[in-house]
């Protein structure tokens, strides 16, 4: 288990939280407890490493209410919902949501320590996309003006013979720029460079007649 990786649980049955949270640290992870929703939203940040233990029924915000909320403000946390009774609709809502699993009370510890072992991984997976963004724009960042409005018409679909005149510069220029665009953002095919443009948000046409940058 990573350092990194918290579990945080928000549970209002203090003899519970305590259980699990005891649980827990006796196999080495790390654990945060909160008793509402509201204590959790007040240190929640976005991109916190870990996953959430989530009661359905908690005072004032309920579990799903309070998943709707981290998801409107970003917080993209793999969510392991607990309940006393779960509904299928409860249920069905909670999972297209995200939500990693549904554990009804009283549950087993290997069930607990599965549906964690999964948000673990989903947890890595969104670090590692997330990592991955964050390197993808400090390399559009470095591009110039010019390779930009190449990137945004290339992700439009535009042919190089028609950036080129949108732009008022050689085809050959707009290759070498396409060229040195690819090698910038480190990908290898016109696919992968349409996905990148993708997750930068580059989508449609700049405006053409830009002057050429010197």
């Amino acid at each position: 288990m990573p350092f990194s990786f918290t579990v945080h649980i928000v549970e209002d049955d203090a003899s519970l939280r305590a259980s699990i949270a005891s649980l827990l640290r006796s196999v080495d992870m790390g654990v945060q407890v909160y008793s509402c929703a509201e204590d959790f939203l007040r240190v929640a940040e976005p991109g916190t490493r870990g996953c959430l233990l989530l009661d359905v029924q908690l005072p004032g915000s309920s579990g799903v209410d309070l998943q709707a909320r981290l998801k409107d403000m970003g917080h993209d946390l793999p969510i392991v919902f607990l309940t006393g009774y779960g509904t299928i609709p409860m249920t069905v809502r909670a999972m297209r949501a995200g939500a990693v699993e549904f554990l009804t009370k009283p549950f087993v510890q290997e069930d607990l320590f599965a549906a964690i072992e999964t948000a673990m991984a989903r947890d890595s997976e969104r670090w590692e996309s997330r990592q991955r963004d964050i390197g993808l724009r400090e390399r559009f960042a470095s591009l110039s003006p010019r390779q930009k409005e190449v990137l945004a018409l290339v992700a439009a679909g535009r042919m190089n013979k028609v950036i080129a005149a949108e732009l008022g510069i050689t085809e050959i220029t707009v290759k070498v720029h396409r060229r040195q665009v690819m090698e910038r953002l480190d990908v290898r095919t016109l696919a992968d460079l349409v996905r990148a443009a993708e997750r930068l948000g580059v989508t449609g046409a700049p405006r053409a007649g830009h002057p050429e940058p010197r």
